[in-house]
């Protein structure tokens, strides 16, 4: 591949960027000479390294598309002209590009510029993203609004390797194929999963494919041979074979693409050449780059999966040594999970562990090196994962799908249809549940208390600390139907891990603070605040354990003592776990004040998780203060009742 600068650490100072400092919108980069345009990229690439070191975000993948982004903006009219990315983690050279280079330093922090396109934010930002595998469908949408609208606008997809491997992109390149649209996609292989076929000879046909000349041969070939279809056909499959040579793209051609690729992706002569040739064919176009995932920073090329996002790097003082020895770490709840499987898979031969491509975020490397054969990362392939699991369950195998509470979204008819349906032995451990801080609402696990509450046949499961998500675990391997236990991003309270495997009684909570006039009913990870607020208000607290089946026996019991009764949940207050509270009392005809509390009923905007907690009133404050306010205004009704 071309030779970039090689970094070896991140720039400290803010690097000498000439040529960058020029630029504010894509409109001034069309006006660069080609010649300045490999210098202009090793500025960006030198301001990307040290933004991202002041802030802390996503890595990787940004320096891996630098050229791209480049030659893209370069070569298409963008905003008129729709550049739709995946995923969204790739974007902050695009967002320097776009009119946010001094806003950089916000990024991902609250307020400030977010860390996935965001259509609000700019007018660069065709499609808002976070999920994958979602371009290609919005950017055919685009390109069939431009055909019906007759503006003549360009739709690009860019799409990486691995969310090319759910079934969302094949359904849109089957229709696009089928519609002729107008669109290019590319596909960013920066893995080398599909094809090692990148050199000199690929550019070159790379190059004789895309342009004009050769596509004007074979579109008058075809109209020549129209009235002769045994010709047509020698000619096709002649065409098909001798391009199956050069290149793996027979499976796009298939579906009705004209494949170009594999080229060099930091090769920006070349990206700029073969755009500009594809810019001006009609039809549905794809374009295979091969790239490399931290390119330009040496630490990163080695450790891709390291790099994929970093911390904000602080500067040490020399005067301050270093410490000798860090203070351990706590555990984090997906170390938790993982441990606890390996534990399960060591006591029982029937458990398999099911991932949707987040084998380190869900900390399943351990369990895929010790148990290969049970082990099964099914891509970024989500409804697939739950209806595996289906599978798996009828014959026998107890499947414990590890998934993200966000991307569990997107197989909500794989477990009503094939797992709740059918009663199935299935286990899910929901990651990221409740507000996930920095990458914002795509990724916030706000709503699968609400969304799986309703299922029949469920049982829903909220550990309030590291100990309980163990236990429940355990819990919910031990149950013979469809069960989850939701936990949340990052560590909990800290508390003791009894390592002996000990199953809590389906159903049932626990007081762990007594009180009166108040009674909170904490489900999940917010009981530390709950029992912080209880001190000063005198409360009672109940760790309810489960959402479904409810403990109906604990919650008559503290209706019956208390005054007013606090549902606190880190899940939309819509259809949560509240709710189900309201709703069994409404059952049993006991009417009195219920106070929910949980989340509001609108998209959390990013930054850190206890700014957003606070803004949601779901600190120890906010819990004091909602109550205390409850409280007053019952008090105020019972006097004038009096009056």
């Amino acid at each position: 591949m071309q030779d970039t600068y090689i970094f070896k650490e991140i720039p400290s100072q803010r690097p000498n960027t000439p040529l960058l400092d020029r630029i504010d919108i894509p409109a001034q980069l069309r006006e660069l000479p080609s010649d300045q345009l490999t210098q202009f990229a090793r500025e960006l690439r030198a301001f990307l390294l040290w933004s991202v070191g002041q802030t802390g975000g996503h890595f990787g993948a940004g320096l891996g598309v630098l050229e791209l982004t480049v030659a893209l903006h370069y070569t298409f009219n963008t905003p008129e002209d729709r550049l739709v990315w995946d995923v969204g983690h790739q974007a902050y050279p695009h967002k320097i590009l776009t009119g946010r280079r001094q806003r950089m330093d916000t990024i991902r922090r609250k307020d400030g510029l977010a860390g996935f396109p965001k259509r609000a934010e700019s007018e660069y930002d065709t499609f808002g993203v976070g999920h994958s595998s979602t371009s290609i469908s919005a950017a055919l949408g685009m390109a069939v609004a431009a055909r019906q609208q007759g503006t003549g606008r360009k739709s690009i997809a860019v799409i990486g390797d691995g969310a090319m491997t759910a079934g969302m992109a094949f359904e849109a390149l089957n229709h696009a194929g089928h519609l002729k649209a107008d669109m290019l996609v590319i596909l960013n292989d920066n893995d080398m999963s599909i094809s090692h076929n990148v050199g000199g000879l690929s550019n070159y046909f790379a190059r004789l494919l895309s342009s004009r000349t050769y596509n004007q041969m074979r579109d008058g070939s075809k109209k020549v041979l129209q009235g002769a279809p045994h010709l047509m056909a020698l000619a096709k499959k002649t065409e098909e074979h001798f391009k199956g040579m050069i290149a793996p793209g027979t499976l796009f051609e298939e579906l009705g693409f004209n494949y170009i690729g594999p080229i060099d992706g930091h090769d920006l002569p070349l990206l700029v050449e073969t755009l500009e040739n594809l810019r001006e064919l009609e039809g549905p176009q794809f374009l295979h780059v091969v790239t490399t995932k931290g390119k330009g920073f040496a630490p990163a090329e080695a450790d891709p999966v390291g790099y994929h996002a970093i911390n904000k790097i602080d500067p040490v003082p020399a005067s301050k040594p270093l410490p000798v020895k860090p203070a351990p770490a706590k555990q984090k709840y997906a170390n938790v999970f993982g441990q606890w499987l390996c534990d399960a898979a060591e006591q029982d031969e029937r458990v398999n562990g099911i991932t949707p491509a987040m084998c380190e975020g869900s900390d399943l490397l351990a369990f895929s090196q010790r148990f290969p054969e049970r082990y099964f990362d099914v891509a970024i392939a989500e409804q697939h994962a739950v209806t595996l699991a289906a599978g798996m369950a009828c014959d026998g195998a107890k499947p414990v799908v590890a998934i993200y509470s966000t991307f569990l979204q997107r197989a909500y008819d794989q477990l009503i249809h094939d797992v709740a349906i059918q009663n199935l032995d299935v286990l899910f451990a929901i990651d990221r549940a409740g507000l996930v801080g920095e990458d914002g609402p795509t990724h916030a696990g706000a709503f699968d208390i609400s969304y799986l509450r309703c299922i029949p046949n469920m049982i829903v499961m909220t550990p309030s600390d590291e100990n309980e998500t163990r236990q429940l675990l355990q819990t919910g391997m031990l149950f013979e139907g469809p069960a989850a236990v939701r936990y949340p991003r990052g560590t909990g309270p800290g508390a003791e891990i009894q390592q002996q495997l000990t199953p809590f009684t389906i159903g049932k909570g626990r007081k762990v603070r007594p009180g009166s006039r108040i009674a909170i009913l904490s489900f999940g990870t917010l009981l530390s605040p709950a029992l912080e607020a209880a001190d000063k208000l005198d409360a009672t607290v109940a760790d309810m354990r489960f959402v479904k089946p409810l403990d109906e026996a604990l919650i008559l019991e503290l209706a019956e003592q208390h005054d007013l009764l606090v549902t606190l949940e880190e899940n939309a207050i819509a259809g949560g776990a509240g709710s189900a509270v309201v709703e069994f009392l409404n059952r049993q005809e006991v009417s009195m004040p219920v106070l929910q509390l949980g989340l509001p009923d609108t998209f959390i905007d990013h930054g850190k998780h206890g700014e957003l907690l606070q803004e949601c009133g779901l600190d120890a404050a906010g819990i004091f203060a909602d109550i205390s306010t409850r409280m007053e205004r019952l008090q105020n009704k019972k006097l004038q009742a009096v009056k």
